[in-house]
């Protein structure tokens, strides 16, 4: 059963990673989608303002065109080399008056998105006399060959459009034309936000997927988990039962036999010490077989059947009990108190003395004594043994279910790890305590606390 939940869980785990992956695909196919089709829109806008520098002032553009020329005549006759030309075109004096041109332009035409930009040169190509073409500068775009605008990265840019312009001329009997290319990178200020903006429906309707997903995915397991806790405690209530009808039926088989003795017979104290003692374990397998058939220990909580009792004569009966069972065990009582009233469910405080005074026997004991006394107003009930004792580092593992100590296997005695469960969990249903003091070798010392 656990190795079929641990199967399903983790398959259902793989298919949860595979579903979750597949959705943070589709998601991020959608966020590329929008990223182009924003750079769409932006070139679109941006084409529709700016489609040459005469569109911005045609004085800047006769300007620029005179520098152009004036520097291609000025290499043609051997004034300039190619660096001067570089430095010619890169540093011209108007390049700040166009940066803030066009930047109010796109603030003008373009309000809702903020924009930075850089026109940067790629090409500086003179043809003279039909020979080949004198490269002056030709490279990929850096923003140091920034012309225009205040960007200071390309790196989360975008090309918007690139420009190529030629111009023709004579210069000394010798035809020449100048071939430049730029282009216009910008960035978009916050346009991952813009972008996640458009997508809210759709990164909602992902995020409430994968959460319902989750979500169904707990639930299950959590069905699953709690199926398989109401199976092991059915199964646990079982072997709790089965395991507390040996005692009561032990103590009826051995007061049958002692019955059929004729000196108890004829002696009347004997005779009804022995007809109550079989009495009351009647009554506890009664109550056995109707816990059997109520299953109280299934889904619900224990439930309590409290009365009053006169404590120390409910624990002779159960010591007087306990020696029948196990009449070479040499069971003592120690009671520092008398006639104290407690409110008890006796079934269920009897089954769990019982388990101790067993576990007892179960780990070696010879000698067992049970001592009352009041501590800080409450009730307090000892069982000391001579058994072989518990090591430190296993005492706080006594109470939980199923634990065993290794070396506990003796007189042949098996046991579940049920016994001191129940005590623990009987004794704090009537807001009490149990604790262990122990060494190897030196015996143990249960203390049952109870309010008086």
């Amino acid at each position: 059963m656990k190795q079929r939940i641990n199967l399903l869980i983790a398959f259902s785990v793989v298919a949860l990673i595979v579903l979750t992956t597949v959705q943070c695909y589709l998601v991020k196919t959608a966020y590329d989608y929008k990223v182009a089709e924003f750079h769409t829109q932006i070139k679109n806008e941006i084409g529709k303002i700016s489609n040459n520098y005469s569109d911005i002032d045609s004085a800047i553009v006769s300007r620029k065109e005179a520098l152009y020329k004036s520097l291609s005549e000025n290499y043609i006759k051997g004034k300039k080399n190619r660096s001067d030309i570089k430095n010619g075109v890169l540093n011209a004096e108007y390049q700040n008056a166009v940066t803030q041109r066009i930047q109010r332009k796109f603030e003008r035409d373009l309000p809702n998105f903020k924009i930075d930009f850089a026109i940067v040169l790629n090409k500086f190509i003179l043809y003279k006399n039909r020979q080949k073409a004198d490269t002056i500068f030709s490279q990929k775009p850096f923003i140091q060959n920034k012309l225009y605008g205040n960007l200071l990265s390309l790196n989360h840019a975008f090309l918007v459009r690139s420009y190529v312009g030629t111009t023709n001329g004579t210069f000394e009997n010798q035809d020449y034309k100048l071939l430049t290319e730029d282009s216009m990178y910008v960035s978009v200020i916050d346009w991952e936000m813009i972008i996640l903006r458009r997508m809210t429906f759709i990164l909602a309707l992902s995020f409430f997927s994968i959460l319902t997903l989750i979500s169904l995915f707990v639930i299950a397991i959590k069905a699953l988990i709690k199926q398989k806790k109401v199976s092991d405690v059915k199964t646990d209530f079982i072997n709790n039962i089965t395991h507390e009808l040996k005692t009561p039926l032990a103590t009826l088989g051995i007061s049958t036999k002692i019955l059929e003795q004729k000196n108890i017979r004829e002696n009347d104290e004997n005779f009804n010490s022995i007809v109550n003692t079989i009495s009351r374990q009647n009554n506890r397998l009664q109550n056995l077989i109707d816990q059997v058939m109520a299953n109280s220990l299934a889904e619900n909580e224990i439930e309590l059947k409290k009365e009053k009792i006169e404590t120390e004569e409910f624990l002779l009966s159960i010591v007087n009990d306990f020696k029948i069972t196990f009449p070479k065990i040499n069971l003592k009582t120690d009671f520092q108190t008398q006639k104290t009233i407690l409110v008890l469910d006796r079934f269920h405080v009897t089954t769990a003395f019982l388990n101790v005074l067993e576990n007892a026997v179960k780990y070696g004991s010879n000698t067992i004594t049970v001592k009352t006394r009041i501590v800080d107003n409450q009730f307090s009930v000892s069982f000391e043994d001579d058994g072989i004792g518990i090591a430190k580092n296993k005492q706080s593992l006594l109470f939980e279910k199923f634990y065993r100590v290794e070396q506990g296997n003796l007189h042949n005695t098996k046991g579940l790890g049920l016994g001191l469960y129940y005590v623990d969990q009987i004794v704090k249903a009537h807001q009490g305590s149990v604790s262990v003091m122990s060494d190897l070798g030196k015996g143990t010392q249960f203390t049952i606390l109870l309010k008086v």
